[in-house]
């Protein structure tokens, strides 16, 4: 579970939802996975902001896979269009 930001998000919540994404890539990376799906963790009822969590989800991600020089496909999977919408922008898709 990610942090419970209430739609004002410190940088506690910030790197709290970062070490999210991390762990579970650690996770995926221990078990020889060669793929790993996201949901966007923390936001709705959690209130982190879509687009704030969206951001540190893809930044996080791609510091990762480049640190540790991986080919692990991610996915981020999305509730709505709006999420689609943000995560497509920022992807560059």
């Amino acid at each position: 579970m990610g942090p419970i930001a209430n739609g004002n998000p410190t940088d506690e919540h910030r790197t709290q939802l970062a070490s999210c994404y991390e762990s579970c890539l650690e996770a995926a990376a221990a078990e020889g996975l060669a793929s790993i799906a996201f949901c966007c963790i923390s936001t709705g009822v959690f209130g982190f902001p879509q687009r704030e969590a969206a951001q540190i989800a893809v930044r996080t991600v791609r510091d990762w896979l480049v640190a540790h020089d991986s080919s692990m496909a991610v996915v981020f999977n999305v509730f709505g269009q709006k999420d689609e919408q943000i995560y497509r922008e920022i992807l560059g898709l």
